[in-house]
């Protein structure tokens, strides 16, 4: 062999483990980085902002008063929450409005996409007045990722990523095909994401969104299915005011009188002696049962047009379990017709439906207790 042949073989094979760690990091980043730019923030909620009760279009009356009504010892339904919120880059100074098909997302944070093999990268800013983080479910992440409080050892708090008021942090998720739809499931599936500093306050709070992940090789540019033409995203929350880190500013805010106000106060019936679950007074009032935070049918409606292909991605939240049901159409859920399902907290489930009945159509909660108290609200089917 000639020396010059034999200085590039040896040439190559001394690079060959380099080669194949090239090889191997182009493979593992295969697809997108999608990058996102999101901050906590501070916000007046108005759990029911048209002032009535949708389904009834009459004023609320004395059992839905319970969740709305403003007194001297009542909040009403205007609350301090915390929200996450999307911007244009990592100065923070732009917002990105929020297309109008997904004004329903209502107290819900930005949806994050990404197909299978695509890394998920999200600049955080937390404008908040304590620490809270992104926590992500299903996804791939490494300690600085994983946005949860807890005495592992580190003396430095942004190694589990968390992050102080003012502070920002940038956030790697990684979406192998363990995040991704299985074998038997429709071409994308739903993960939440949370604050976990102290996760029962921040999830009072407000701070939730949603991740949608798709199976590789079936998502558009933007990350969404190809095989999908409309897509809803609905939390059913039982938001338990009382555990939030903003109450006692809401007592002080919005409460008429606010020394006239007893936290403990729960009497187990309303003025007409129903029963209730959770029974009537202040700490009653401030279970809010909601569908992405609003109550009595005041979401904005979903709309979608007859024969279309619709998905519905369904998440539990709070400390109950939940039955939603679709008036007028059914959906295929895991290969089975159905028109109620169940989802419990922090459970996630894809429902396909192919609506053939036009109409306006009630979306709610099967659960009594939890219907009476507000959990629903109004889709629109087109001709």
């Amino acid at each position: 062999m000639k020396s010059g042949k034999c200085s590039f073989l040896i040439l190559v094979l001394s690079l060959g483990p380099l080669f194949c760690s090239w090889q191997a990091l182009a493979v593992k980043h295969s697809g997108q980085i999608r990058t996102y730019f999101i901050a906590a923030e501070e916000v007046d909620w108005d759990y029911a902002p048209l002032g009535i009760d949708q389904m009834s279009g009459m004023p609320f009356d004395h059992i839905s008063q319970l969740w709305t009504e403003h007194a001297k010892d009542r909040i009403g339904k205007v609350y301090r929450k915390a929200v996450y919120r999307e911007y244009t880059d990592d100065s923070f100074t732009i917002l990105k409005k929020r297309p109008p098909e997904w004004e329903h997302l209502g107290l819900l944070g930005p949806i994050l996409r990404a197909e299978v093999g695509d890394t998920i990268r999200v600049v955080f800013k937390n404008n908040g007045a304590q620490a809270y983080s992104m926590h992500p479910h299903g996804v791939f992440y490494e300690k600085s990722s994983e946005g949860a409080h807890y005495n592992d050892g580190a003396n430095d708090p942004t190694h589990n990523g968390m992050v102080p008021p003012g502070g920002t942090h940038s956030y790697i998720w990684e979406v192998p095909e363990r995040a991704g739809p299985g074998p038997n499931n429709p071409s994308s599936m739903l993960w939440l994401y949370h604050s976990h500093n102290y996760e029962p306050k921040d999830t009072e709070a407000g701070l939730i969104g949603a991740i949608v992940v798709t199976r590789r090789g079936m998502a558009r540019p933007d990350g969404s299915p190809k095989d999908v033409d409309r897509e809803f995203v609905t939390a059913f929350f039982m938001v338990n005011e009382n555990s939030s880190w903003y109450l006692d500013h809401n007592i002080t805010a919005y409460a008429g009188d606010p020394k006239t106000v007893n936290k403990l106060e729960r009497r187990p019936a309303d003025a007409d002696g129903n029963y209730f679950v959770l029974g009537s007074g202040f700490a009653a009032a401030n279970f809010k049962f909601t569908i992405n935070g609003y109550q009595f049918g005041n979401m904005p409606v979903m709309t979608m047009h007859k024969g279309e292909r619709v998905r519905w991605y369904v998440a539990g939240l709070g400390i109950a379990f939940h039955t939603p049901h679709w008036h007028g159409n059914v959906v295929t859920v895991n290969g089975t017709q159905a028109d109620v399902v169940a989802v419990g907290p922090a459970q996630t489930l894809v429902a396909d439906m192919v609506p053939d009945d036009p109409g306006t159509w009630m979306y709610h909660c099967h659960m009594s207790d939890h219907m009476e108290a507000g959990m629903y609200a109004l889709y629109r089917v087109t001709p």
